[in-house]
């Protein structure tokens, strides 16, 4: 069965939104004010290698697909992102033309279920911060790998945000690269 791993460029402040070129939120592009180094570079490689499937919400999707086909030089790791299946979940989305897309149905959770039946490897989710949140409510995230940058924005979606219930998360790793750390934690409790 493969594990949903949530994997984000994340502020200290817990800000998940607009990590790139955002025209649509002023606090944008703070991901690029810093360097991730090799360490960063390899462990972002290494994600999608291993990666099934991509599970994405509309927003990030669209800026996917607009960017990665058309992408030059970026080798091994663009072939899998342009190659490997990509799911969509969307209530106005009618077609997803990327290669090797799919829209869901509307029930999330069974949706989500059978693809974890399916899928060989992660099923890996990046931004996404509408989907990450209905996923967390359900209790179908495996896995979260936080990015996360010296930075403070005071403003912007969060990753945990109104949370019904508390999440608890067991720490896995915690590493270094470049400017960030690279923070791993998996769902539950640990074991007593």
């Amino acid at each position: 069965m493969s594990d949903v791993v949530v994997s984000e460029f994340i502020t200290l402040d817990g800000v998940i939104e607009g990590p790139g070129n955002d025209p649509g939120f002023d606090r944008s592009g703070w991901a690029f004010r810093f360097s991730r180094g090799p360490e960063g570079d390899k462990f972002k490689f290494d994600e999608v290698m291993a990666a099934g499937a991509l599970l994405l919400g509309r927003t990030t999707y669209e800026g996917f697909a607009a960017a990665w086909p058309t992408r030059e030089g970026a080798g091994e790791f663009g072939e899998k992102m342009n190659s490997m299946p990509k799911y969509v979940v969307s209530s106005t989305l009618k077609r997803a033309e990327w290669y090797n897309s799919t829209i869901l149905g509307h029930d999330l959770a069974v949706e989500v279920d059978k693809l974890k039946e399916r899928i060989d490897g992660d099923i890996l989710i990046n931004g996404s911060a509408q989907l990450v949140q209905g996923l967390i409510e359900l209790g179908l995230v495996d896995e979260y790998r936080l990015m996360v940058f010296p930075i403070v924005l005071g403003a912007g979606k969060r990753l945990f945000c109104d949370a019904g219930q508390p999440v608890v998360l067991q720490a896995v790793d915690a590493t270094r690269a470049g400017d960030t750390m690279v923070l791993t934690y998996r769902s539950g409790r640990p074991a007593a």
